[in-house]
């Protein structure tokens, strides 16, 4: 909101290049909003701005700039404006950076840190893509457990100011494992002569850096957490994950989840900056695969011909039968998708989501069921049919197949993400897309089964 407010402005100073009252007016603007403009400006304009920043604010506004845009940037840096971007970038924000740069990139921006720093990222990159080791800085403040208050505040003084955050303390040993992680409340409030030993209860909740991204996302949200610690194999402090690390990542892993529940490939980038040729490269595998399910539909109704040229008013009401199955086989899918997601359901539990999903399905199934039989009843005899027992039976077919294939489509869409788990895939590749097709299949054949049990030698 404070860019559009002051977006005139500053399109003003830059056309009469009035650099000086410019710098003045960004001094207090927030970093967001400050990439939210860059993003509009042609990329000549925008290198010249990132000269008016200071250096810390001109790496925290590259952090907020699209993909696109910073690659832009990149390529027409100045050695100088390049390393004062990089080194002043936090450790997890160069691995991020690092993992999109193009190759010709990638050695001049290495080139513009310090040896540390490039071991530094090297080392983070070592560890798998999508690890929390990809994701957790270097940047922490740790204390030693035979310390005093007092000298660890001077610590605290001394280095917190390159931290990512100082709202919690890490304790380490002699060996830098993790033996306890402490509030900065409990050391204020704590006796300065007093040690770090005192106020300790030797209890923590860590992260492995071979843990998946999505299990940070998890911890966090679990223990309510702003920083989480990250150790390795052996227990040894290598970093934290903070909780605006993984908001970005819960971002993506929800957008992921929506573009495989809408029966696609997840997109590598954000939609405004994938190309035609990609978007339909990512849709047309399952487009392709959705058809083909539904040449099961027809086979199946090939496969009754005889029944529709007997009894043609079945017809009328495929369209109806299957896409309520449809619906609440999407709907299942997408309820147990996301409580797996945020391990409200874990695979043991699909015994209770069966039987829960069977109940809920029948009697779904039959407040659909009694209303066709009703209002398909009314409908026969409105357009022109004498209510007859032929009347009624054909809309009791319509009404038992409602509940049958809401019944099934309940236990299939909650029982295929189970299944896609146990598998190791995702569950949301159990689309509601994928979850239809599958309704729409054996829904013909459920209708038509019914069809023949009960008109059989009343039309049939």
């Amino acid at each position: 909101m404070m860019i559009q407010l002051l977006k005139p402005e500053f399109d003003e100073l830059i056309e009469s290049k009035d650099w000086v009252a410019l710098k003045e007016s960004l001094q207090d603007v927030p970093s967001v909003d400050i990439a939210e403009l860059l993003e509009e400006l042609e990329t000549e304009v925008a290198v010249v701005i990132f000269r008016l920043l200071k250096k810390s604010k001109a790496a925290d506004v590259f952090t907020y700039l699209s993909t696109a845009k910073g690659l832009e940037l990149l390529e027409v840096f100045s050695k100088k404006q390049l390393s004062d971007v990089m080194n002043n970038l936090e450790p997890d924000e160069r691995v991020a950076l690092m993992e999109e740069l193009p190759g010709h990139l990638t050695q001049r921006v290495l080139n513009t840190l310090h040896r540390d720093d490039i071991a530094q990222v090297l080392r983070l990159l070592g560890y798998p893509p999508e690890s929390v080791g990809r994701l957790m800085t270097t940047n922490y403040v740790k204390v030693k457990k035979d310390w005093s208050i007092d000298k660890s505040f001077e610590h605290i003084r001394k280095y917190g100011q390159t931290a990512e955050t100082v709202n919690v303390i890490y304790v380490v040993n002699e060996q830098e494992k993790l033996i306890d992680d402490l509030r900065l409340n409990q050391l204020i409030v704590a006796d300065p002569k007093s040690y770090i030993r005192d106020i300790m209860d030797d209890s923590f909740e860590a992260l492995s850096a071979f843990d998946d991204q999505e299990e940070a996302v998890r911890m966090l949200s679990k223990y309510d957490r702003v920083a989480l610690p990250v150790v390795d194999s052996d227990g040894v402090l290598v970093g934290i994950v903070t909780v605006d690390d993984v908001l970005d990542v819960a971002e993506e892993e929800t957008t992921e989840d929506m573009q495989l529940m809408a029966g696609m490939s997840a997109l590598d980038n954000v939609y405004s900056q994938t190309n035609m040729f990609t978007m339909v490269r990512k849709r047309v595998g399952w487009l392709i695969l959705l058809f083909l399910g539904q040449m099961f539909t027809v086979t199946a109704m090939a496969g009754y011909e005889s029944t529709l040229e007997a009894a043609a008013v079945l017809a009328l009401f495929i369209p109806m039968i299957i896409s309520s199955g449809g619906n609440s086989g999407a709907q299942a899918a997408t309820l147990i998708i996301r409580s797996i997601s945020t391990d409200d359901l874990k695979l043991a539990d699909w015994l209770s989501v069966l039987k829960k999903e069977l109940m809920s399905g029948f009697f779904l199934g039959s407040v659909l069921g009694v209303m066709g039989t009703i209002v398909l009843s009314t409908w026969m005899v409105l357009r022109g049919d004498p209510f007859s027992f032929i009347v009624f039976m054909q809309a009791l077919t319509v009404g038992t197949s409602l509940v049958c294939v809401v019944m099934f489509g309940n236990i299939s869409g909650s029982m295929l993400p189970f299944i896609m788990s146990k598998l190791g895939f995702d569950p949301a590749v159990t689309s509601a897309p994928f979850v239809a097709t599958l309704v729409d299949v054996t829904g013909i054949l459920i209708y038509f089964s019914i069809a023949v049990a009960l008109l059989s030698g009343v039309v049939l």
